[in-house]
This record gives structure tokens, C-alpha cells and sequence, in this order.
């Protein structure tokens, strides 16, 4: 007798093998997960460290492409910021291809081992060309050694090799981190709270692979060897594919619940169609599948709310339904399930939210662009080391471990100990707020330095490489303080999405944390555009021109600050009209004290 034959009418899930777990998670062979057997910590670990191997690899390419692109293909500095911007954008509108693939059709385990596939692929061509074309004459790329120029085929093979790696990276991440959680059932109580701190672990895993991108891949490519560089990151990638390949009977999974853009459209055409109908309050007219569980490919049951009341047209039972239901006939574009119209409220309240977050990924774009190359323009020599500007972002990694062990360890608890109503901390609407107003505090902080460092800088210099004798070192608070934003941020992101998306679009729900970076990216990319070409009238430098001490981007930091201020305002508002999804918990003969509500 395996799990199979349990007796569901008890509200039990057990058998000889052990007890099932309840949030309806199955093994690789489409039976219900046995709770001792897979997922938990034991799958979390290995999906941790894939993380990390991933993270070391797309780091590995990503943070010093703006210098790449500077030193091997001669761009100017305000194209290159551009295109890294751009190229960084499209590694998460990727998510999206890679979310809706898994919710729907692949699920998640598939996805994430299909694009990573696609990842190193990429790798392997970016490492390709640069090793027999790019990087010629042998031994430029670096400070001193310019490079020759290259034939369009060879910057079109550059290229496609780099977002063969967008594509790879971008269609992995948000199904990576969702299928992370999947491993912890969180409507049992210990499992519930380790699946809660996963995201940390998982965002902690992401900065340690980054830190060792960020300094020891980092430093070899500032000294011209970029192809040693890329190479590495391909063997990180491959060992971080191998390692998931080889979790795979321990891991638990979601089954696919079918195509939501049908499901979406089904809701508003039933409403529209029922546009004249008036409704009474209350839900004793409106339609459910299924007393017991939802319509939409099995998930939990969306317990029906007040807001966008349009949207009930759509599982109001008329007349017409009732006599097509009699006949045995059910029309999905007339008639909708209370949860299938749920699901569509949820992604609607979710986007004032998402909106408000991406303003924030354009102050944390500027970490892999302009602070590089605002480095670049200080003093980073220490004795006779030379310190690579892109491994500074190692004090923002090391900054995110610090803060989220103060926030899980000494915050949190000293929040739940003064919360006399809940013994909960902080929600992660209110860290979402809190990164808002520190990443304030990292542009004031970055427009500072400038001003420190164009005042100690050579004006007449014509590579500002070094020209001021301001340290590198006072990049630190900067760093430091986008650190401390992404632990309250992203961390937030990531379980405020995860735990607001409906249990058939929990992919989908990580995907949009990443479409918001991917939008700050587009977002900083206009707002450099714009900046260059309204500060350079009149034949002026402008704000950031070629050479940085001609320059004021101190006052582009600023701007982004003020951007930022009312921004959070818009936030505040936002967050206070926001209601959270109520799920009723798929044990059946649960008890309404015992219903699952995200809170």
C-alpha cells in the first residue's frame, strides 16, 4: 500500500512508506511526496549550491562587461553602461519565457535543467570567441593594451553567445528560487518555517557565488584574462547542471496547472459578458468547481474577496448556467470559478506594488555600471596592488550577509518581542519599504564621494583611469548601503511574491521580481539617454561624458536619490491599499481557525 490508497476522506496522507505531505507536491514519478523521503533541507542544500555555481558563472560574464566592452571593443563609456543595462534587462524578460513555461507545460524541474543547458551552451561560445577572436592581439583587454578592432561577424558572434547566456540565466532564475520552495510543504508548521528562511539562504547562496565572480574571476579579467575568466564560469556552470541532475529522486514538484493567459482571458470576457448583470452580495450565487478543491489544475481554493467587484460577473450563476448546467454543459468563457476569477485579483493587486519596485532596480543597476566606472576614475592602488573597480561590489556581498544575519537574528526577533498583537516581525511589504528609503541613502552617499572625487581629480587627464587621488575605498558606504537595500528588498521580493502568487503561478510570482530588475535595467538605460542628451546642449560635456573628471555624475546620483524619494511615497500608498490572498488548505476536514491566510 504506497500513498496512493490513503484514505482522503479522513484528512490523512499516510502509508507504509511514511506520511505524504499536504500541500500536494508529488515525486518524479507523479505519486504524492512521501515527507521523509524527499524535498526539505536535504533537496534545499543541493538546489542552494546549484545556485551558487550559476551565480559564480552569469557573474562571471556580467560584472566586468561594462570594462569589456570599454577595453576590448573600444565603446565609449555611456554606450557600454547602456548596453549592459540592455543586456542585463533581457536576462529577466527571459524570466518571463521561463515562468510561463513552467506553470504551464514543463513545470519547474524541467524548466530550470532545460535552461541551464541552454546557459552553459552560451558559455561555451562567449569563451569560444573571445579565446580565437576577440581578444587580439594576444594579451590586450587590459589597462594598457588596447585591442584591435573586430569584423561584424565576430561582434555578431559576440553577441549571440552573450544572450544565449541572457536566455539561459533568465529562463532559469525564477523557477530555480520557486522550485527551492517547493521543497518545504508550508502548511506544515516546521516545514512552513524553514521554507520562510529559504529565501534568505537562497539570496545568500546567490552573493557567495558572486563574491568569488566578483574578486578572484574579477581581478583575472582586469588584467586582460578575460577567455581564463569565461572559461571558469563555464565550469561552474556545468558542475552547478551536474549537481541539480543529480538531486533529481530527492526532489518534490508542483504539477504544471495549464496555460493562465486562457484562464485570464476566460475571466474577463465572462465578466464583460455579464456587464448589465447586478449581482447581490456575497458569494452563495457565484460558482466553484469543486467544494473541495479548486478548478484551476488542483491548486488550493482562493477564498472569494470584496475588491474589483467587475470581475464576480464572471462566476455569477445566471439562469442560462444553471439550465446549461443541468444539461451537462459548462462554457469556461461564460462561467468562471470563484478561484480562476481569485487569480486574476491577485495578479491585479500584486502590479501597483511590482510598478513601485522598479524605480529601486535602477539604483541597483548602477552597482555593475557607473560605480565601476566611477572606481575606475579614483585611486585603486594599494601599495603596489591594483585593485580591479568591479570587485568592490564585494563589500555589497559581504553587507548582504552581515544584514540579513541582523535582520533574522537580532531585528526580526526584537520586532516580534514590541509586536504585542502578532509575535511576527517585519512583513515584507514593510522591508520593501525600508530598501526604498537605504537605497535613498546609497545615491546621497555615491553623490558625495563624486564630489569628493572631482575635487582631488586632474582635470586635463585624457583616460580618467586613476586621475584622482581620492581612495577607491570610499565606495565602501555606497556598496555597503546597496547591500543593506537588497536584504530588505529583493529578500522581501522574493518572499512576497512567492507567497501572494496563486499556487498555479508561483513561477510567475518569482518572475516578477526579476521583471522589475529587468525594467530598471531598460529604465536606467532612458534614464542615462536622456541625462547625456539633455546636459550636453550647447556643446557641454554633460553629466557623463567619456571622461568622468569633465563630468558631474554626481548630480546624476542625486537625481536618482530624488527619483527614489518620490517613488517611495507612491510605495507607502500602495502597500497600505494592498490585501493579501487567503488560501483555504487542501487537507480536507480542515477547521476554518486552521485555514491558511497569508498575512
Amino acid at each position: 500500500m504506497d500513498c496512493l490508497e490513503i484514505m482522503h476522506k479522513e484528512g490523512s496522507c499516510k502509508g507504509e512508506e511514511g506520511e505524504c505531505t499536504f500541500d500536494g507536491t508529488v515525486d518524479m514519478r507523479g505519486r504524492p511526496a512521501i515527507r521523509g523521503r524527499s524535498g526539505q533541507w536535504a533537496a534545499g542544500i543541493i538546489i542552494l549550491l546549484n545556485q551558487g555555481l550559476a551565480t559564480l558563472a552569469f557573474f562571471g560574464v556580467g560584472v566586468n562587461l561594462v570594462l569589456f566592452l570599454t577595453r576590448v571593443l573600444q565603446q565609449e563609456n555611456a554606450e557600454a553602461a547602456n548596453n549592459v543595462s540592455n543586456w542585463t534587462g533581457t536576462v529577466y524578460i527571459f524570466s518571463l519565457v521561463g515562468a510561463f513555461l513552467s506553470d504551464s507545460y514543463w513545470g519547474r524541474y524541467k524548466t530550470c535543467a532545460i535552461f541551464q543547458v541552454i546557459f552553459v551552451i552560451g558559455l561555451i561560445a562567449l569563451s569560444l570567441a573571445s579565446s580565437l577572436f576577440l581578444l587580439n592581439p594576444r594579451g590586450c583587454g587590459d589597462r594598457m593594451t588596447k585591442c584591435g578592432s573586430h569584423s561584424s561577424w565576430e561582434i555578431g558572434l559576440f553577441y549571440l553567445s552573450i544572450y544565449m547566456v541572457a536566455l539561459g540565466n533568465g529562463g532559469y532564475q525564477p523557477n530555480i528560487a520557486t522550485f527551492g520552495a517547493d521543497q518545504f510543504d508550508e502548511e506544515d508548521p516546521k516545514e512552513g518555517h524553514s521554507k520562510v528562511s529559504f529565501f534568505s539562504h537562497f539570496y545568500l547562496a546567490l552573493n557567495i557565488g558572486e563574491l568569488f565572480s566578483n574578486t578572484i574571476l574579477g581581478y583575472f579579467e582586469d588584467e586582460g584574462m578575460w577567455a581564463l575568466g569565461f572559461w571558469a564560469s563555464t565550469a561552474s556552470a556545468f558542475a552547478g547542471l551536474i549537481l541539480f541532475l543529480w538531486g533529481t529522486p530527492r526532489y518534490r514538484h508542483f504539477k504544471p496547472t495549464g496555460n493562465p493567459l486562457a484562464r485570464f482571458c476566460q475571466v474577463i470576457g465572462a465578466a464583460a459578458k455579464k456587464w448589465r448583470v447586478e449581482i447581490a452580495p456575497g458569494e452563495e450565487n457565484l460558482y466553484e468547481a469543486n467544494e473541495k478543491e479548486s478548478s484551476v489544475g488542483g491548486a488550493r481554493k482562493i477564498l472569494h474577496t470584496d475588491g474589483f467587484k467587475f470581475l464576480d460577473r464572471a462566476a455569477y450563476i445566471t439562469s442560462r448556467d444553471l439550465n446549461n448546467r443541468k444539461q451537462g454543459c459548462h462554457n469556461p468563457w461564460r462561467l468562471c470559478s470563484i478561484s480562476q476569477v481569485e487569480e486574476v485579483k491577485c495578479i491585479l493587486r500584486l502590479l501597483p506594488i511590482w510598478l513601485c519596485t522598479i524605480l529601486y532596480s535602477v539604483v541597483f543597476n548602477q552597482m555593475a555600471s557607473l560605480f565601476v566606472e566611477q572606481g575606475a576614475a579614483m585611486n585603486c592602488t594599494v601599495s603596489n596592488f591594483q585593485i580591479p573597480p568591479a570587485s568592490m561590489s564585494s563589500f555589497d556581498i559581504l553587507s548582504v550577509a552581515l544584514f540579513i544575519f541582523i535582520y533574522r537574528r537580532v531585528l526580526d526577533p526584537l520586532v516580534s518581542r514590541f509586536n504585542k498583537k502578532e509575535a511576527k516581525g517585519l512583513t515584507e511589504l514593510q522591508r520593501m519599504g525600508i530598501g526604498l528609503v537605504i537605497a535613498i541613502m546609497a545615491m546621497v552617499s555615491a553623490g558625495i564621494v563624486e564630489c569628493y572625487r572631482l575635487k582631488y581629480a586632474r582635470k586635463d587627464c585624457i583616460h580618467c583611469d586613476g586621475s584622482s587621488s581620492l581612495s577607491i575605498f570610499w565606495q565602501v558606504p555606497q556598496y555597503a548601503f546597496i547591500g543593506a537595500s537588497e536584504v530588505f528588498m529583493y529578500v522581501g521580493q522574493l518572499e512576497f511574491f512567492n507567497a501572494q502568487a496563486p499556487d498555479g503561478l508561483k513561477s510567475f510570482g518569482s518572475a516578477l521580481c526579476m521583471t522589475s530588475i529587468s525594467l530598471g535595467n531598460y529604465g536606467s538605460t532612458l534614464l542615462v539617454t536622456m541625462v547625456v542628451k539633455i546636459s550636453t546642449e550647447d556643446h557641454m560635456p554633460g553629466w557623463i561624458p567619456g571622461n568622468l573628471n569633465r563630468g558631474h555624475l554626481d548630480r546624476f546620483y542625486f537625481l536618482l536619490a530624488a527619483l527614489t524619494s518620490v517613488d517611495l511615497i507612491l510605495y507607502i500608498v500602495c502597500a497600505k491599499w494592498y490585501k493579501n490572498i487567503k488560501l483555504e488548505g487542501k487537507i480536507v476536514g480542515i477547521s476554518d481557525e486552521d485555514k491558511f491566510s497569508v498575512v
